[in-house]
C-alpha cells in the first residue's frame, strides 16, 4: 500500500513501539464495551424472564404480546455484541448456547404438518420434546417428564451431536413465543395464539404446562449464560484478562471479529447466502420478523467497536481509546474512510430496517424476483464487504500478522451454494 504520510503520521509508523501504550488504553476500551454490552444482554434478559413469568402464570393475548416486546427489547444490546466474535476464545466457545440459528424447531414442539418427520441427517428433528416425557437419545433412555434449564443445556441442546438440534437460547425462546412463521414470503410471523399457554380446557394443542417449563427454563438458561459471560468481561475476568496478555494479540483480536462479522458472516452467511436460496428460513429472526434488527445491530456493533463507543440502554455512553485512534495516528485519511464506509453501511442497513418497519418484511425483500428486496439486501451485502476491505487495510498499515477474516461460499465460491 502506497500512503502519501508527513510530519506526525509518518514518525508515528517510523516509531512502532511507541504505540504500544495507546494499545494497552484500546484494549481496556474494547473489555470495558464487552462488559457493558453483555450486562445490558443479561437485563434486558432479565426483563425478558418477568415477562415469560407473567405469561406462564396468567396467560392471555396482552402477557404473551408484553413478552414478545420483552423479547424484541432484548436482541438489540445482544446482536451488538456480536462484534466480540471470532477473536475472542471464551465468546466464540459459548455463543452457541445463546444465538445459534437455524433451528429444527420440531425437536421442541408441535410443528406443521409440512415440516415433516425424522430425516437421515436429524432423527431428532420432529422429536418434540414438550409432548414426549420419555424417549431414547444415543442409545440412552432419557427421562424428560421435568423440563429444566439443565435438560436443555445437558442434554438437548445439539443433541445426538447435531448442530441443527438447537435446544436453547433466543431462537428457542423466539419460536415459543411466535411459533412458526408459516406466511412464506408473503407478509406476516409467526402466529402462536396465547392459548397455547391456557391452562385446563382452554390449553391448545396440548402440554401446555410442559411448554409453560420448557419457555421458563431456556429463559432462565439464557439469563445466566448472558450473567456469566459479563462477569468474564469484569475487572478479574477471564475474557479479560485474555485479551490484554498480549497486546498485539489483543488488537488483532479485535479487528478479527470486526472483519469476519462483516464479511463472511453477515455479508455472507445471513445476507447473500438467504437471497441466493430465496429461502425465508435463512432469516436470522425468522419465527418474529426480526431479522432487520438483528442486521442492524450487528452493523452497529461493528462499528461501537472500531469507534470506541458504546450507548448503553439506559442512554449512557461507554467510550475511550479506540483502533480508530491507532488508524488516525498512522493514517488520518484510511480512519476516515474506514469510518464513512462504516457510516454507509448503517445507512444501507438502516433502509432494510426501515423499509421491514414499513411493512415489506425482510422474508418478502427474499422471493426470487423481488427487484426492490434484491436491491435492498444487496445495498448491506456490498457496503459489508466494503467496509471490510478497508478493516484490511488497516490491519496492513497496523504491521498486524494472524487476523484471519472469516468467508463464505456465497461471497467466495457462489457455485458451492448449490452443490
Amino acid at each position: 500500500m502506497n500512503h502519501h504520510l508527513t510530519g506526525v503520521a509518518a514518525l508515528a509508523i517510523i516509531a512502532g513501539p511507541a504505540l504500544a501504550a495507546d494499545r494497552g488504553a484500546v484494549l481496556d476500551t474494547y473489555a470495558d464495551l464487552a462488559e457493558a454490552g453483555y450486562t445490558d444482554a443479561a437485563e434486558t434478559a432479565q426483563a425478558l424472564r418477568k415477562a415469560v413469568d407473567a405469561l406462564v402464570t396468567n396467560p392471555s393475548e396482552e402477557t404473551l404480546m408484553a413478552a414478545r416486546t420483552a423479547w424484541l427489547a432484548s436482541r438489540a444490546p445482544y446482536q451488538q455484541t456480536e462484534a466480540f466474535r471470532f477473536g475472542n476464545p471464551i465468546v466464540d466457545d459459548w455463543e452457541g448456547k445463546v444465538n445459534a440459528w437455524p433451528l429444527d424447531e420440531g425437536l421442541i414442539d408441535y410443528v406443521d404438518a409440512a415440516y415433516g418427520g425424522p430425516s437421515d441427517e436429524n432423527e431428532f428433528a420432529a422429536l418434540n420434546v414438550v409432548a414426549t416425557p420419555n424417549f431414547t437419545l444415543s442409545g440412552e433412555d432419557v427421562d424428560a417428564t421435568e423440563i429444566t434449564p439443565e435438560l436443555i443445556s445437558d442434554v438437548l441442546h445439539e443433541a445426538d451431536g447435531i448442530e441443527a438440534n438447537v435446544a436453547s437460547g433466543y431462537h428457542a425462546i423466539e419460536f415459543l413465543l411466535w411459533g412458526q412463521d408459516l406466511n412464506g414470503h408473503a407478509f406476516g410471523a409467526g402466529d402462536r395464539a396465547w392459548t397455547d399457554y391456557a391452562q385446563g380446557d382452554d390449553c391448545t394443542n396440548g402440554n401446555c404446562d410442559r411448554r409453560a417449563d420448557y419457555l421458563v427454563s431456556a429463559t432462565d438458561l439464557l439469563v445466566s449464560d448472558l450473567e456469566w459471560m459479563a462477569a468474564q468481561w469484569g475487572e478479574d475476568g477471564a475474557a479479560r484478562e485474555a485479551l490484554t496478555a498480549d497486546e498485539t494479540a489483543g488488537i488483532v483480536a479485535i479487528l478479527t471479529g470486526m472483519g469476519s462479522l462483516s464479511y463472511g458472516e453477515q455479508a455472507g452467511e445471513r445476507m447473500r447466502l438467504g437471497l441466493m436460496l430465496n429461502d425465508p428460513e435463512e432469516e436470522h429472526d425468522c419465527f418474529s420478523d426480526n431479522t432487520h434488527n438483528s442486521h442492524y445491530y450487528d452493523g452497529m456493533g461493528i462499528r461501537n467497536v472500531y469507534l470506541g463507543r458504546y450507548e448503553r440502554v439506559d442512554g449512557s455512553v461507554v467510550k475511550g481509546p479506540s483502533v480508530s485512534d491507532l488508524v488516525a495516528e498512522a493514517d488520518v485519511e484510511l480512519d476516515a474512510e474506514l469510518r464513512g464506509k462504516l457510516d454507509t453501511t448503517m445507512e444501507k442497513l438502516g433502509e432494510i430496517k426501515a423499509a421491514a418497519e414499513g411493512g415489506f418484511s425482510y422474508d418478502m425483500m427474499l422471493e426470487r424476483g423481488n427487484a426492490e428486496g434484491e436491491a435492498l439486501v444487496m445495498g448491506g451485502v456490498n457496503a459489508l464487504i466494503d467496509q471490510t476491505r478497508s478493516i484490511e487495510r488497516a490491519v496492513a498499515l497496523l504491521g498486524l500478522d494472524g487476523v484471519e477474516i472469516e468467508g463464505s461460499d456465497s461471497l467466495d465460491a457462489p457455485g458451492a451454494v448449490f452443490q
